[in-house]
């Protein structure tokens, strides 16, 4: 394995210790989460079953326990329907 580039780990540094107390709230409000139930618990029906749609077929039966779970959701821009773009 290499040595990492003094440049790179000089950087690294500079954005570690500027990033050090967003970081530190953004953890206490991570590990105040952890402890509410999900989101997923206020839906109404319809929003369930939107929110179930895209789901494997082995989680749906874990989602419909509603249980406090690990959830990490993934936030694009992408649409492929933008009729304007060409």
């Amino acid at each position: 394995m290499s040595a990492v580039s003094p440049v790179i780990a000089r950087v690294t540094e500079r954005i570690r210790d500027r990033s050090t107390q967003e970081r530190s709230a953004y953890l206490t409000r991570v590990r105040a989460a952890q402890s509410r139930q999900p989101q997923r618990s206020g839906h109404a029906c319809a929003n369930l079953a939107h929110g179930f749609a895209a789901a494997p077929d082995a989680d749906k039966g874990m989602l419909l326990d509603l249980q406090p779970v690990p959830n990490i959701g993934i936030v694009s821009a992408y649409n492929d329907i933008l009729e304007g773009c060409a």
